[in-house]
């Protein structure tokens, strides 16, 4: 397969300092709730995908690297501290929400279950709406200023300040 037929993926951390490209095929995309990944993402599980075969290439910066045990190597945006990367022997996954299209790698199995939170799969029956659905958030999110990188590459970094 040529180089211009396969997929090609982007991504980064949340302030942009950090950015990734990946290109070819995905491999096996999953949730791990061991309790080593609910620290590392400071989440309920966390969310990975095995680049298995692809070619990934850091486009601005690379993460620096926290050594979680004897086998994972968990990397992270040096600036704003993004979870980015989970490495073991069988190699490297990507956190899916780091990816700027997380939405087209839905994930397919789970692992460590048996430090699953006992209320996460009742999540999706709590009650919930948009943010504007509460009337008194209207106002605080009409003043915010978003200084998140967008899901996008962008020609610089740190981008110049709007305010």
């Amino acid at each position: 397969m040529s180089l211009d037929n396969k997929p090609i993926y982007t991504g980064g951390c949340q302030c942009g300092a950090v950015r990734f490209r990946v290109e070819g095929v995905l491999g096996d995309a999953s949730i791990c709730h061991c309790r080593m990944c609910q620290k590392a993402s400071g989440n309920f599980y966390q969310p990975l995908v095995s680049i298995a075969g692809a070619k990934l290439t850091w486009t601005r910066a690379e993460p620096k690297f926290f050594q979680s045990s004897s086998f994972a190597k968990r990397g992270f945006c040096p600036e704003c501290g993004t979870p980015l990367t989970f490495g073991d022997p069988h190699g490297i996954a990507l956190a899916i929400a780091a990816f700027d299209h997380p939405e087209e790698i839905p994930p397919t199995v789970q692992w460590g279950i048996e430090a699953k939170l006992p209320y996460v799969d009742d999540i999706p029956s709590l009650p919930g709406g948009v943010t504007e659905d509460d009337p008194a958030s209207v106002p605080f999110i009409a003043s915010m200023v978003n200084h998140q990188h967008p899901d996008h590459d962008t020609a610089t970094w740190p981008p110049e300040d709007i305010s």
